[in-house]
């Protein structure tokens, strides 16, 4: 099976940053251990204190994604993320190109 990638890019209102970085923090650790197929699951700061948050998220296959959809954790997620965004995040899946040798790829 191919991995999956992807790549979740959050806009919070400025004065919600840090409950959203508090929520991921919370809810992560339960992607880790839970969702089955989760092969990296990780927040990234895109632009300072006003710019986006970045999660990169790896999986075994599309099955592990898809549940990964309607978890528990991600149900807590999306609570503590509702109404704190500034815009719909913008969520791209990806696979990889195949490129010679191991750092071609994550």
């Amino acid at each position: 099976m191919t991995a999956i990638i992807v790549v979740a890019t959050l806009q919070p209102k400025p004065e919600e940053r840090q409950s959203i970085i508090e929520a991921f923090a919370k809810s992560a650790p339960r992607v880790h251990a839970e969702d089955e197929g989760c092969l990296l699951y990780a927040l990234h700061d895109a632009g300072g204190p006003d710019g986006p948050l970045v999660i990169i998220e790896k999986w075994s296959s599309a099955e592990s994604l898809a549940k990964h959809g309607t978890s528990p954790a991600m149900a807590e997620m999306g609570q503590a993320f509702a109404g704190r965004l500034a815009a719909t995040p913008v969520v791209v899946r990806t696979t990889p190109v195949p490129v010679e040798g191991p750092k071609g790829a994550i």
